[in-house]
C-alpha cells in the first residue's frame, strides 16, 4: 500500500507545480544553531503564496485531475491552510472550489479563503464532523475531494520540499517536520531517507490531542477529542481508514515530540524577533522543540520546516508582548 507513493512520484511532482508552487529559501538560524549544538536551518514555507506548504500537495493533486473533474468543480475540509491552497490553486485553473471548515477555523484564514472565491461551509464545531459533512457534500454536487494529506499525489507534492532540502543541504543529518495527518513529514521522508537512509526524520506536534503521535503509540489510526490550541493547523484526526500517511509515517518517522502552548507561543515569538518571520503556531512547532533542546542526536546540519505563517495578527501581538514582558 505505502508502494504507492514513490519518490519517482516526487520528481514528477516538481516538474507539474512549477509553475504555482515556490521554491522556498532555507535560513540559518544562528541561535537555534547555539542551542542546539549543530548548523540549524528553517525551511520558510510560510513564504509560500498561500503563506503554507499545503499548496504543494494541492497543486500536484488539482493539475493531474481530467477535464470533467474540474469541470465538476473540487471540495476540500481544512484547518484552513490546506483549503487556502485549494481555492488559490481553483482561481488559478478556473475551477469551483467548496472547502468545508469546523466552528474553530480562524476568521483570518476562513476570510482568505472566501477572498480567493472559494465556497466556505462550516460543518460542525469539529474537523471530524467538518469532513464527515465534507463527504456528504461530495456525493450530493459531484465534486472531486482533495484530501489534505491522505492522498499519494498530495503526499507527493509535499515531498518536493525534500528535494529542495536535498539540492540545498546536501550534507542534511537530520529534518524536524511539524506532524499532524502525516503527509508533509511523509513526503519529506520518502525523499531524504532516499538520499540517505541514516538521516533522522523528526515529527513535532502540539501536547493538546496530537491523533497521529498517540496512533503511532497504539499502532492504528484512532480517535481524540479535539482541543484548542496555538497549532490549529495542526488539529483534527488523521481518518480510521487512513490508508498512505499512517503506514509511511510508522514506517519513516524516526522519533516524534510534544511541545507545549506556552513553547510554542515562545517559538512564534522567537522567530518574529530573530528572523522577522510571521510563523502560526503549527509551522512553530518545530522551532519549539530545537528552543526546548527537546531534539536530540541530530549530527551537525538540521533543517526545521516552518511549514506555515498564517496566524491571526491579534494573536501574534499577544503573543509577542506576552514574550517581551
Amino acid at each position: 500500500m505505502v508502494d504507492e507513493v514513490t519518490v519517482r512520484d516526487i520528481y514528477v511532482a516538481r516538474r507539474r507545480i512549477a509553475s504555482i508552487a515556490r521554491r522556498t529559501p532555507l535560513v540559518l538560524s544562528p541561535v537555534l544553531t547555539e542551542r542546539a549544538g549543530a548548523s540549524v536551518y528553517l525551511k520558510a514555507e510560510n513564504w509560500q503564496e498561500t503563506g503554507s506548504f499545503k499548496i504543494r500537495g494541492a497543486a500536484n493533486k488539482m493539475l493531474s485531475l481530467t477535464p470533467e473533474e474540474r469541470a465538476r468543480g473540487v471540495i476540500a475540509v481544512s484547518t484552513g491552510n490546506h483549503g487556502r491552497a485549494v481555492a488559490h490553486v481553483a482561481g488559478q485553473l478556473g475551477m469551483r472550489a467548496v472547502v468545508c471548515i469546523s466552528e474553530r477555523v480562524p476568521v483570518n484564514k476562513v476570510d482568505a479563503m472566501r477572498r480567493l472565491g472559494a465556497e466556505v461551509v462550516v460543518g460542525g464545531q469539529t474537523y471530524d464532523e467538518a469532513e464527515a459533512y465534507s463527504i456528504r457534500l461530495q456525493e450530493e454536487r459531484g465534486l472531486t475531494r482533495i484530501h489534505p494529506f491522505d492522498d499519494p499525489l498530495v503526499v507527493a507534492g509535499q515531498g518536493t520540499i525534500g528535494l529542495e532540502l536535498l539540492e540545498d543541504l546536501p550534507e542534511i543529518d537530520a529534518v524536524v517536520v511539524p506532524l499532524s495527518g502525516g503527509g508533509l513529514i511523509a513526503g519529506i521522508a520518502l525523499a531524504l531517507k532516499a538520499a540517505n537512509l541514516a538521516t533522522r526524520v523528526v515529527g513535532v506536534s502540539m501536547e493538546r490531542a496530537p491523533v497521529m503521535v498517540h496512533s503511532l503509540r497504539v499502532g492504528r489510526p484512532i480517535e481524540m477529542e479535539e482541543e484548542q490550541t496555538l497549532a490549529d493547523a495542526l488539529a483534527g484526526g488523521i481518518g480510521l481508514d487512513n490508508r498512505y500517511t499512517f503506514p509511511l509515517v510508522q514506517r519513516l518517522v524516526d522519533e516524534t515530540v510534544l511541545v507545549s502552548e506556552e513553547e510554542i507561543a515562545g517559538a512564534m515569538a522567537f522567530a518574529l524577533a530573530e528572523h522577522h518571520m510571521v510563523v502560526e503556531g503549527g509551522g512553530a512547532v518545530g522551532i519549539a522543540a530545537v528552543l526546548q533542546r527537546k531534539v536530540r542526536d541530530v549530527g551537525h546540519h538540521v533543517a526545521v520546516v516552518v511549514s506555515g505563517g498564517n496566524v491571526n495578527l491579534p494573536v501574534l501581538l499577544e503573543v509577542a508582548q506576552d514574550w517581551a514582558a
